[in-house]
């Protein structure tokens, strides 16, 4: 097939000659909801001739506006905002209405496609504020949020609780029968959205889930607009944070220190996620759409990250490893695995890959290995990736880059990424390191002993003593002689100094800080590449050791 090129389009031509004669069936669909950056990223992939950026104006400007001529938003009844209201017309047995004309809004959740064009209900019983109530559940007029495939979620009351009702056209029952199913599988894990009901009547379907305060994408957005001195309020780029976020009192939302590494608290919300991938996977789920807006967070006690959004989750079968790929279009852009671009077998590493990115996103403050929004796709088929910004904390490098394999085989599980020390408490990490110095000085392995020391340049560099204050390298003298050069003395120093740590003086105290937390970021920030580099090592060498166990759980 020839391809016309760019430079011979007339935008007054008919777009949808252009496509059929390029671009398959499936890409038409998608294109009718796409703005510029998605048409530039499809561009890409189907490496189609590079047009001038007039032209791809213009050609989007014709593009999208059949649909968006004359939009306006619905309400739960269908019913267009500002629309004026049909006379009803009196009949001997009552009350009826006339009909009315739909239309729909375009607007959309950030990186989330479809359209949100939707029949007039009918057999629901209206309530006097506009709600309306089916059953147990009451559906209120008050959008919180909009997804794909016409989905629309309202705030409501199911059986007096507060939930949030997901609302699909009865033609995407099969999406709702599949979420409900796989949720009710997952019920009364605490990093699954709770499902409490759902419901049905002759246009839409109900799926009553648990009221969340908002997504990781907004609270990732807001608070790194907060740190970089922006306004929330007059930003765009997310839904609804401020409002959102100032209803939960009493949280605390401090997701990165003052020298830009995760919080406690956001390595728990990414443990959180990892934690229902590993129940997820345990029950033999795929999630297949891992992203940041797909994971709720709930505040009704502890903060806490909870997995959503599971309509196109897929249930493998008992003794099922991975399934053959059927249909086209599951996934988010630009957080999809290569299998998943390429159609390819479909197993548990699906959501493995898309756990890389987010993980990136969360550190980095809402940024993405792959790059901008319109290169992500084009990227990950060419395993191109960059993961510079998370140079500074070596554990999150060597996670995020066996994350990112484009090898589906190659990649970690869930409960392996759960155990990495990427997410070790500051006790864990100096317990690692004291029981490494322990292994290496009772042994007389010379292979274990050599590629630890061969490790040198990369965790310290140079002499490890002039690494440390003055104050620490005199009061070390007047015990026992250290070799600067030898990692194994370095592990040997941290190991006798937390172990001696009450017998300190309190100026050697004030230096280290407390232990184990201050003790640990002393030495992490001066050889930041240590306990990793020891850790490869020992994964190695030791990691079927049951000493070890403990260390490298989902190996």
């Amino acid at each position: 097939m020839v391809l016309m090129p760019w430079n011979q389009f007339k935008p007054q031509g008919s777009y949808q000659t252009l496509l059929g004669s390029q671009i398959s069936y499936w890409m038409i669909l998608k294109i009718k909801r796409m703005m510029v950056l998605d048409l530039m990223s499809s561009l890409l992939i189907l490496k189609l001739p590079k047009p001038p950026l007039g032209t791809l104006m213009q050609f989007v400007i014709q593009l999208i506006k059949p649909f968006t001529r004359d939009k306006k938003s619905v309400d739960i009844r269908g019913r267009s905002e500002g629309s004026p209201k049909r006379r009803k017309t009196r009949k001997k047995d009552g009350l009826v209405n006339s009909p009315e004309t739909l239309t729909a809004s375009d607007k959309e959740c950030s990186e989330t496609g479809g359209s949100t064009e939707a029949p007039m209900e009918n057999s629901a019983l209206k309530d006097a504020l506009g709600g309306r109530h089916i059953g147990k559940l009451y559906v209120s007029n008050k959008e919180i949020g909009r997804g794909s495939n016409g989905t629309v979620v309202f705030e409501g009351s199911y059986d007096g609780r507060q939930v949030a009702v997901k609302r699909l056209l009865r033609s995407h029952n099969d999406i709702a029968e599949k979420e409900t199913q796989n949720l009710i599988i997952s019920d009364h894990d605490p990093n699954i959205v709770r499902l409490y009901g759902c419901d049905y009547d002759s246009d839409f379907v109900y799926i009553s889930l648990e009221r969340c305060h908002c997504s990781l994408a907004d609270l990732i957005q807001k608070h790194s607009y907060l740190s970089s001195g922006e306004s929330v309020s007059n930003n765009e780029a997310s839904f609804s944070i401020k409002s959102k976020i100032s209803n939960v009192k009493g949280m605390d939302v401090e997701l990165w220190t003052h020298d830009g590494l995760p919080s406690a608290q956001l390595l728990k919300l990414m443990r959180d996620v990892v934690a229902g991938l590993v129940h997820l996977h345990d029950l033999g789920i795929i999630h297949r759409d891992l992203k940041p807006q797909n994971v709720l967070i709930s505040a009704g006690g502890p903060i806490r990250a909870k997995l959503s959004d599971m309509g196109i989750s897929k249930h493998l079968q008992d003794d099922m490893t991975s399934v053959s790929h059927h249909g086209t279009g599951f996934g988010s852009s630009g957080w999809r695995a290569p299998e998943q671009l390429r159609h390819g077998r479909q197993t548990r590493a699906m959501d493995l890959f898309s756990l890389g990115c987010l993980i990136f996103y969360c550190i980095t403050k809402g940024k993405h290995p792959f790059g901008e929004y319109y290169e992500r796709d084009v990227n990950i088929a060419n395993n191109r990736f960059d993961l510079f910004m998370v140079d500074y904390i070596p554990e999150a490098v060597h996670l995020i880059s066996h994350l990112l394999q484009p090898n589906p085989e190659a990649r970690p599980t869930a409960v392996y990424v759960m155990h990495h020390p990427l997410f070790w408490s500051p006790e864990l990490r100096l317990s690692f390191l004291r029981d490494t110095s322990d292994r290496i000085e009772k042994t007389s392995e010379t292979d274990l002993i050599n590629t630890l020391e061969s490790i040198g340049s990369l965790a310290f560099g140079g002499k490890w003593g002039e690494k440390l204050d003055a104050a620490l390298v005199t009061d070390m003298g007047r015990y026992r002689k250290y070799n600067f050069g030898s990692i194994r003395d370095l592990l040997r120093y941290i190991r006798n100094k937390s172990g001696h740590y009450r017998e300190l003086s309190d100026d050697l105290k004030g230096i280290l800080g407390s232990l184990p937390e201050g003790f640990d970021r002393y030495f992490a920030s001066r050889f930041p590449k240590l306990l990793i580099e020891v850790y490869k090592v020992l994964w190695v060498h030791c990691k079927d050791e049951e000493a070890f166990s403990k260390y490298f759980k989902g190996s």
